[in-house]
């Protein structure tokens, strides 16, 4: 064993202690040193995180995490194809990383700010690949400095690993919280602060436990000043950004108006929040056409612009007086409040406040739930906000639930006659923008049930969502998930009766459902409403459908993305129904033509083709009610043939209400409803047809986020094969030879890093349905398993001696409480979701102690008794396996929890564990020269 002017837990320095210090002085020095670069190296990821979810169209999370991963799988590499040189040298490797820690933080992040990339054009602009890829290896070489200083560290301290194990963990832990709490500090652009204070105090204590000292604190201090000037003072002087946002999301359009102006901002863990003002700031969510004939004048000035993490705008609409109010009549959100006079009211997410200010003029009471209470905190104590929008959350007819609406409906006996969630928490469905992999718990169907459930008798559910996409998809979710619901709510009624759907093209869609079933007067008062607002009707009691154009919408539809070859076959496989029945002259369609993949590249286009949402003429006049009974006498005799998008919602409608679905089955996209097992409206690729977009990925690229995760896999897998292989290929004779049972501890490090990684990125997602947050969600589940695994790795020291009886029982043990997670977890987040937040954190960090205490002992226990045995090699070649196999299982989850939910991918991880029992005895397999001796 070498030794060196460092005073370690497991040999005395060749020189005296500091200053006389204590051996255990020093020692708590060393420890703490390494909780610190851990604490940093977690608190980089987060804020990495933090800057993806601000600067472009989701946190990436898989893919930070993989970074960090990565750069532990390819320092094993590195450390196992030459563990004698880092063996005899290893407190200069610590030393050297531990000082290029910093200032690789800095450059890192500042050279990837200025090469910016658009994940929304990854599948159609080259160029945008490079980017990300140079944003993948920027990011990356911060964290391979991080891996070098704990690789080392890790070898030095093989034999007593659990105790460094421990530091390493709990204070990875701290460094989450820490980051936790700075959100409120920090704006996005500067988050990268904390990380290097981190790393500033570990490197003050590293080298104050060193006799040899004063020169390495100097060149500290030296990196440091450094480090800050290149932070804040050299993008000032050099004109260029420390945080680019996309020039696509929406506050970048805010900031190039003319006449823009910031009126309020802040920064918290629930997101960086912006209200913007400027004249030309028009947002009318689904708004009819026809308001501009009928309106005297539109309300001028009308709204600001909120933004959450760069996406939006949410509108903030001022309070306006008698003159203008009739403007609310021509918002979708007005549905409800046609058939049902002065009621009583829930609005589930108060976003904006649109929704909110649309029922208080129709109300005679209402209710509002707000998630975020930085949202609400701006418009109760802004003066600005509270001036401009009337002090909206202080009138006298409403009251606010300040967390989500769908966690205070499942638990309340309170009945409403009207719940309307009107493109909340949408800004990213249908979206020109495409499709992250982001949580929608509002919209599945266990929050739907709630919604139908608290609903009074003859109560109405209004649900409003963007409807931009052409060939439809996320809105065929929605249908499907409301359907579901309502069949669940009351198994025995013919739910054909209780919807009501329409469509705006490339605008919104809204589906209303009455408890009880709509009645003749509220249809035809609906139809009334309609017609006059020019708007296209997907079904509603007594809707006809031409089922003879099921079979051409679908063939058509399945063409256009994916050719002729499989059409013939789709179509036998699918057994299409077909029928007599003949649509109402009404609602005369024809057969749909054959959409075209140009849409896709433009959502937003006007359609070129004939058109029903077009403003309709209007002898009456500006004076016209467009609920009156005669709101529907211009409409002509011969109405234009519905686009294809239109005939597909009907189409979908049909399928749902009248066949269970079957025919909606069969299209080209997957329509499956939405659960908070699966709670996403991305991924609408069915996975057999994976592998026949790959010469035509210009029609999906508003799927990257799906795709960009099975490349990440891809890319993952293949990095993992070699990281693995190369040190068998360069040290076969020398090391592996000699080492029985490789097989056998790839597998079982394979399932740790598999099993344990799995269990994070699901339950971070998991957590989003308490905390509706998750950034939240990650920092308070990261600290709770990395400080309970901390505390079980430095607990399995005393069990150490009898690992061969205990750890067979606690792999059994953590794989059931996997396995039961996945069935049980939902109804506990429930509950947790309805106290208090501060308890709901508390809740959530003691939830995950059981599993995570247990899954700390596996890694700890083997790679100590590596490092007792003598296997240097294998010891730094199984903590790369861990690593490398933890890239894989970051991008597996959501590809799991997007096909077969996040309770599956738990349980996969409980498999995991089981599968490294039997493996896990091939860790104390004797090297074979050692055998040889033994037996002579």
């Amino acid at each position: 064993m070498t030794t060196s002017t460092l005073s370690t837990p497991t040999a005395p320095p060749r020189s005296a202690f500091l200053l006389g210090a204590p051996r255990a002085k020093t020692n708590f020095l060393f420890y703490l040193a390494v909780a610190l670069i851990a604490g940093a190296v977690i608190a980089l990821q987060i804020s990495i995180m933090r800057i993806f979810s601000v600067a472009s169209w989701a946190h990436f999370g898989s893919m930070v995490v993989s970074l960090a991963m990565m750069g532990f799988g390819l320092t094993s590499v590195v450390m196992c194809a030459a563990n004698d040189w880092f063996d005899k040298h290893w407190q200069g490797v610590a030393n050297v990383s531990l000082l290029a820690f910093g200032p690789l933080i800095v450059a890192a992040n500042l050279l990837a700010q200025q090469i910016p990339f658009n994940a929304i054009f990854l599948i159609s602009d080259p160029v945008q690949k490079w980017k990300l890829f140079g944003n993948f290896v920027l990011y990356l070489t911060p964290f391979l400095a991080g891996a070098f200083f704990l690789g080392a560290v890790f070898l030095r301290m093989k034999e007593t690993f659990g105790r460094i194990y421990f530091a390493d963990l709990v204070g990875a832990g701290a460094g989450g919280l820490l980051l936790l709490g700075c959100l409120y500090l920090f704006r996005p652009e500067n988050l990268v602060v904390v990380p290097l204070a981190l790393w500033f105090t570990a490197g003050i204590v590293w080298f104050l436990a060193q006799a040899k000292r004063s020169g390495s604190l100097i060149t500290l201090f030296v990196l440091a000043a450094l480090c800050i000037a290149g932070h804040f003072w050299l993008p000032q002087q050099l004109a260029i950004p420390k945080l680019a946002v996309s020039d696509y999301k929406g506050v970048s359009y805010a900031r190039k108006f003319p006449d823009n102006q910031r009126v309020y901002e802040n920064a918290s863990p629930f997101g960086y929040l912006e209200v913007y003002s400027s004249s030309y700031l028009h947002f009318a969510p689904g708004l009819s056409d026809n308001a501009g004939f009928n309106l005297p004048e539109m309300p001028a000035n009308a709204y600001l612009g909120m933004y959450i993490d760069s996406e939006g705008p949410m509108g903030v609409m001022r309070k306006l007086d008698d003159t203008e109010s009739a403007y609310f009549r021509y918002l979708p959100m007005n549905y409800p409040y046609v058939v049902k006079k002065d009621p009583v009211t829930f609005v589930v997410q108060f976003g904006g406040g649109i929704s909110t200010r649309v029922a208080l003029h129709d109300s005679k009471h209402v209710t509002v739930a707000e998630g975020n209470p930085e949202i609400l905190n701006a418009f109760r104590n802004d003066k600005g906000l509270r001036d401009f929008s009337g002090d909206i959350l202080d009138d006298p007819k409403l009251d606010v639930i300040d967390y989500d609406g769908r966690l205070y409906l499942a638990n309340t006996d309170q009945r409403y006659d009207v719940i309307d969630l009107s493109l909340a928490d949408s800004a990213g469905l249908s979206s020109p923008g495409g499709f992250a992999i982001v949580e929608k718990y509002a919209y599945t169907r266990e929050a739907m049930r709630a919604y139908m459930r608290a609903l009074a008798d003859g109560g109405v559910l209004s649900v409003t969502l963007w409807n931009k996409e052409e060939p439809p998809k996320s809105v065929l979710k929605l249908y499907a998930t409301m359907v579901d619901a309502a069949r669940d709510v009351d198994p025995k009624a013919d739910v054909s009766k209780e919807f009501y759907a329409v469509a705006s093209y490339l605008s919104t869609a809204t589906v209303l459902y009455k408890r009880g079933g709509f009645s003749a007067d509220d249809i035809e008062k609906l139809h009334a409403y309609t017609h006059a607002m020019s708007w296209d009707e997907l079904t509603y009691p007594g809707f006809e459908f031409d089922t003879k154009q099921i079979a051409e919408s679908l063939k058509s539809y399945r063409e256009s993305i994916f050719g002729e070859d499989e059409t013939a076959k789709s179509a036998a496989a699918a057994g299409i129904a077909s029928g007599d029945a003949k649509p109402k002259a009404s609602t005369a369609i024809v057969p749909a033509t054959e959409p075209t993949a140009a849409a896709q590249a433009d959502p937003t286009a006007p359609t070129t083709g004939a058109d029903s949402t077009g403003p309709a003429s209007d002898p009456a006049g500006p004076t016209v009610d467009p609920t009156g009974p005669d709101a529907n006498t211009t409409v002509a005799d011969a109405a234009p043939a519905p686009v294809p998008a239109i005939v597909m919602g009907q189409l979908a409608w049909h399928s749902l209400l009248h066949g269970n679905g079957t025919d909606l089955a069969s299209y080209v996209f997957d329509a499956r409803p939405l659960t908070n097992n699966r709670p996403y409206f991305a991924a609408y690729v069915k996975p057999g047809d994976l592998a026949r977009t790959t010469d035509r990925l210009e029609i999906f690229q508003d799927e990257w986020g799906y795709l960009l995760l099975w490349a990440t896999l891809g890319i993952a897998a293949i990095a993992a094969l070699v990281l693995v292989a190369i040190p068998v290929l360069v040290g076969w004779r020398t090391i592996f030879s000699r080492t029985p049972g490789q097989l056998r501890v790839i597998a079982y490090f394979a399932c740790l890093g598999l099993g344990y990684i799995m269990v994070e990125v699901a339950l971070i997602a998991k957590f989003v349905l308490p905390l509706g947050n998750p950034t939240v969600s990650a920092s308070i589940l990261i600290t709770g398993m990395l400080v309970f695994s901390g505390l079980g790795s430095l607990t399995s020291e005393r069990f150490m001696e009898r690992a061969k009886v205990t750890m067979p029982i606690i792999f059994v043990a953590i794989g059931a409480l996997l396995i039961a997670y996945g069935f049980v977890i939902d109804p506990i987040l429930d509950a947790i979701g309805r106290l208090p937040y501060a308890l709901r954190l508390v809740c959530c960090f003691l939830l995950i102690a059981p599993p995570a205490f247990l899954m700390g002992f596996p890694m700890s226990t083997a790679m100590t008794w590596l490092g007792r045995l003598g296997k240097n090699a294998m010891f730094l070649w199984a903590w790369g396996i861990n690593g490398s196999f933890s890239v894989i299982g970051a991008a597996l989850v959501p590809i799991i929890a997007t096909s077969f939910g996040l309770a599956t991918a738990l349980q996969i991880s409980g498999i995991a564990y089981l599968i490294a029992a039997p493996a896990f005895f091939a860790i104390f397999l004797p090297l074979r020269n050692e055998r040889k001796i033994a037996t002579a």
